[in-house]
C-alpha cells in the first residue's frame, strides 16, 4: 500500500512552490487546480484546490479550522538539506527540537494554509519499549 496524501489548499500554486523549496520536491501535474510533487519517483504530497469538482465534491470547509487534527509528517534521510532549504527560504518555525521518545531531529511548522508539517530525521535511536 502507497500513501498518497492529499489536501486542499487556498492557491495550489503557491501551496506547490512552498512545498517544493520545502522538500525539494518536484511538480508531476502542475496547474491552479491540481498539483502532484514527487521526492525522486516517489509521490509525497498532492495538492487541490478548495473548490468542488465533478470528481470530488467539496473538498475543505472554508469556516472550519485548517488541518485540525492532520499532522503532514515527513521523515527525511537527508535532514540537513531539509534544515538548510528551511535556513535559506526563512520558513518560521513552531518547534526545533530532539523528540525525546524517538531520539529524531525534528522540525514543526505550518504550511500557507495552516495545515502543521513535521519534518523528521530518518537516522536516531529509537528508544525500547515504543
Amino acid at each position: 500500500m502507497n500513501p498518497m496524501p492529499m489536501i486542499s489548499v487556498k492557491d495550489v500554486r503557491a501551496s506547490a512552490r512552498f512545498y517544493e523549496q520545502l522538500l525539494g520536491a518536484a511538480s508531476g501535474h502542475g496547474g491552479t487546480e491540481y498539483e502532484q510533487l514527487f521526492a525522486g519517483d516517489r509521490l509525497v504530497l498532492q495538492l487541490h484546490d478548495c473548490q468542488p469538482d465533478a470528481s470530488h465534491g467539496p473538498l475543505r470547509d472554508l469556516e472550519a479550522a485548517t488541518g485540525n487534527g492532520v499532522l503532514l509528517w515527513f521523515e527525511a534521510e537527508d535532514f540537513d538539506a531539509l534544515l538548510a532549504r528551511v535556513r535559506e527560504f526563512a520558513i518560521p518555525l513552531e518547534r526545533d527540537a530532539v523528540n525525546p521518545f524517538s531520539g529524531k531531529r525534528e522540525l514543526w511548522l505550518y504550511d500557507p494554509d495552516g495545515y502543521r508539517v513535521v519534518l523528521a530525521d530518518a537516522k536516531g535511536e529509537k528508544p525500547r519499549g515504543h
